[in-house]
């Protein structure tokens, strides 16, 4: 599943809930500021609590901002 999920999420055998989380954490990424009210609402009616939407929020958010915090800095990868 590991492989799958790297390839290509959409294509695993996810449950619904998951796979809003995995797409909203990509719109996040993408374009945050686009995200609409109705979007959040879809979230909502695919089983999605607002706590878990502040989480899934907030988890994407922090990714974003370390890896950019790590690009800017030109950190390298460990081996």
């Amino acid at each position: 599943m590991v492989k799958q999920l790297a390839e290509d999420y959409r294509k695993a055998n996810l449950d619904c809930k998951t796979l809003a989380i995995l797409e909203y954490a990509e719109r996040i990424t993408r374009d945050a500021a686009s995200i609409t009210k109705d979007e959040i609402q879809s979230l909502r009616e695919r089983g999605l609590s607002d706590e878990e939407i502040l989480h899934a929020a907030t988890v994407a958010c922090y990714f974003n901002y370390i890896n950019r915090i790590a690009d800017a800095l030109g950190v390298e990868l460990e081996p």
